[in-house]
C-alpha cells in the first residue's frame, strides 16, 4: 500500500501583497505540515488576491515569486518537508496568466502550471495556457488544475488517464456557487477514481464574498474532510492502492474512447 498524506489550506488573501500572502500561506503549510501532510494545496492566486483591480495592475513575474517574498513559503515547505502548490497571478514577460506554483521540500520554486480554462471575468486580463501538468510526489502522480479548469470533465481526465492518482484544485467560488463547486470536483473524483483536493479562497472580494469550502474526496467522490469559511486546513490520505482497486471496479478510466466518431442528427 502507498499512502501519501495530503492537505488543502485555506484562508483570506491581502490584494497585491505577495509577501504578505506568502507568510499566511506559510503558517497555513505549517498546521497542515504539524498533521504529516506532505503535499499542501493553497487556493487561486492566493500569491498576489484575487482581485480584478491587482489583475489591471503590473503583476509580479518570475523573478517577484524566485526572490525573498516567497522566503517563508520555501521555509515552511522546507520544514514540513511538503510540496507546496499555490496559486498566483503573473507577468510571463508581457502575458499574464493565472497559475501554480509549486514550491519542493528543498526550497526550489517553479511556476509549472497556467489555468487552461478562464472565467467571463478573467478573460479581459489573462491568456489561457496551453499544457496540462502532472507533478510526481514520493512517486504518486498529481494533476494541478485552477478552478473553472475542474469544470470540464476533460481536464481532469487527461490528467487520470496519463497516470495522475490524485488532482489538486486551487479555486476561488463566490458564495452562492456552493452547490456546483462541490458537484464539479466529487464528479471530477468519481469518473477518474481518483483523490480530488480542493482548496477553496475565503474572505471578500470585490465587495463578494468567497467560499471556501476547501475538501479531500476519495476516488468514488465522497468527502473525507471539509471546512466552511474559516481559516484552516483538511488533512487525508490518498491511497494509491485504493485508487487502482476503484479503477479495477469501476472501469471509465480503462475504457474511454479518443472518438465517438460523428454525431448523426435523425
Amino acid at each position: 500500500m502507498s499512502l501519501l498524506r495530503v492537505a488543502a489550506a485555506q484562508g483570506p488573501a491581502v490584494p497585491g501583497d505577495l509577501a504578505a500572502n506568502a507568510r499566511t500561506g506559510a503558517d497555513l503549510v505549517a498546521r497542515a505540515g504539524g498533521a504529516g501532510a506532505r503535499v499542501v494545496v493553497l487556493p487561486e492566486a492566493y500569491l498576489t488576491g484575487y482581485d480584478l483591480d491587482v489583475f489591471a495592475g503590473a503583476l509580479p513575474d518570475l523573478a517577484d515569486h524566485l526572490g525573498p517574498a516567497l522566503d517563508p513559503l520555501r521555509e515552511a515547505a522546507r520544514a514540513a518537508g511538503a510540496h507546496v502548490v499555490a496559486g498566483t497571478a503573473l507577468d510571463r514577460r508581457g502575458r499574464a496568466t493565472l497559475s501554480s506554483v509549486l514550491v519542493r521540500p528543498d526550497g526550489e520554486v517553479s511556476v509549472p502550471y497556467d489555468k487552461q480554462h478562464l472565467d467571463g471575468a478573467e478573460r479581459p486580463y489573462f491568456v489561457p495556457g496551453d499544457h496540462g501538468t502532472t507533478v510526481e510526489v514520493e512517486g504518486v502522480g498529481l494533476g494541478l488544475s485552477i478552478c473553472y479548469d475542474g469544470c470540464f470533465p476533460e481536464h481532469a481526465a487527461s490528467a487520470a488517464r496519463t497516470g495522475a492518482a490524485g488532482y489538486l484544485a486551487s479555486a476561488a467560488y463566490f458564495s452562492g456557487g456552493e452547490h456546483r463547486r462541490d458537484l464539479y470536483y466529487a464528479a471530477r473524483a468519481l469518473e477518474n477514481g481518483m483523490y480530488v483536493v480542493l482548496a477553496g479562497l475565503t474572505g471578500r472580494t470585490g465587495g463578494r464574498a468567497l467560499s471556501g469550502g476547501s475538501a479531500v474526496y476519495d476516488p468514488e467522490g465522497r468527502v473525507l474532510d471539509r471546512l466552511g469559511t474559516e481559516t484552516g486546513v483538511v488533512v487525508a490520505d490518498l491511497d494509491t492502492d485504493l485508487v487502482a482497486a476503484t479503477r479495477a471496479q469501476h472501469t471509465m478510466v480503462a475504457d474511454h474512447r479518443a472518438s465517438l466518431g460523428p454525431r448523426r442528427h435523425v
